[in-house]
Formats: structure tokens, C-alpha cells, sequence
């Protein structure tokens, strides 16, 4: 992959981040905000690989964890596991079926909250739980799932306005004339 698409991938974490934090609509609509990180771990993991993916699970995460209620870096490790298990195994998933993508973010956007509360319950912190938290989970991980393809979608197309393609040369040009006879 091209430092482009890289590029595109830390600019939509910090973007994700931004519009979880500035834009409360959703919250106030679903019960919850949507997070974005997971869905742009699988991304990061099956399109750019493992320096661009914790990269996306470093800033990402602190980005989040500055702008929530969680502690500073408890959402690092649970984004940067996910996308690791997806690394590791790259190489057999079907990255370009819609439905790899949305089983992916699904499984990361249900993992990575359940994950992030057990951290939360380690150190000791007392979050608030209750029969809402199950809603929000689902909401989560449903919303998750639904934006892994969208993502993969927008990626694709902004890295492909964005970029130029090689041209393609042969031994033949179109606009060559081709004399027949004997002179």
C-alpha cells in the first residue's frame, strides 16, 4: 500500500474522534454514539498493515480516551488486540467481500467495548452498568459493522480520486501507421 492511503487512514481515526466528540445527534438519537475505531482497525489491518494499524490504535485511542470519561490509554490495548488478530490472519480473510467486512467489524466493534470495560473493572473503576449498557453494546456493535464496509467503500474511493495510476506501456502505440507494400 501507498503512504496515501496510510495517510487517509490516521486522518479518518482523528476525524472519527473529532465527529464522536463535536457531533452529539447520534447519542442523542440511538442512546449511544458509535464508535468508529474498530470499524477503522479492521481497515487499517487489511489495507495498510501493522505499523499503520497501531498507529490508528495509538492515536486513535488516546484521541478517544481524551475526549471520554475513560482513563488515559485504556482504550489502546483493546483496538490495538483487535487489529493484531486481524493482522496475523490477513492474509486469509476475503478483504475485498462485503461480507468479511462486515463480519470483522462486527466482531471488533463487539470485542473492543467488552474488552475495554474488563479493563475498566481491573484498575477498579466503577462504571455504571445496567440493562442500558446491553442496549448500547448492541448499538455499538451493529453500528461498527455497518460502517466497516461503508469505510472500506469511502477509503477506496478517496485513494483512487486521490492518486494517479501508473500508465501502462507496451512495445505497440495506438497511433502508429503501419505502411504495407514494398516501398
Amino acid at each position: 500500500m501507498n503512504p496515501l492511503g496510510s495517510i487517509l487512514i490516521l486522518v479518518a481515526a482523528f476525524l472519527a474522534v473529532f465527529c464522536e466528540a463535536a457531533f452529539p445527534a447520534v447519542r442523542h438519537l440511538l442512546g449511544t454514539q458509535i464508535n468508529l475505531l474498530p470499524a477503522l482497525i479492521v481497515c487499517a489491518s487489511l489495507r495498510a498493515g501493522l505499523v499503520t494499524m497501531t498507529m490508528v490504535a495509538a492515536l486513535g485511542g488516546l484521541g478517544f480516551d481524551a475526549l471520554s470519561a475513560n482513563p488515559l490509554g485504556l482504550s489502546v490495548p483493546p483496538l490495538f488486540i483487535a487489529g493484531f488478530l486481524i493482522c496475523w490472519k490477513s492474509e486469509l480473510i476475503l478483504r475485498d467481500q462485503v461480507y468479511a467486512q462486515f463480519v470483522l467489524g462486527l466482531l471488533a466493534s463487539a470485542i473492543v467495548p467488552a474488552m475495554t470495560l474488563l479493563l475498566l473493572l481491573t484498575a477498579g473503576h466503577a462504571p455504571l452498568l445496567g440493562w442500558g449498557s446491553l442496549w448500547q453494546w448492541l448499538v455499538l456493535t451493529f453500528g461498527g459493522a455497518v460502517a466497516t464496509p461503508v469505510l472500506f467503500k469511502v477509503l477506496d474511493a478517496l485513494e483512487h480520486s486521490l492518486s494517479y495510476r501508473r500508465a501502462h506501456e507496451d512495445g505497440f502505440r495506438q497511433d502508429r501507421e503501419i505502411r504495407r507494400g514494398r516501398n
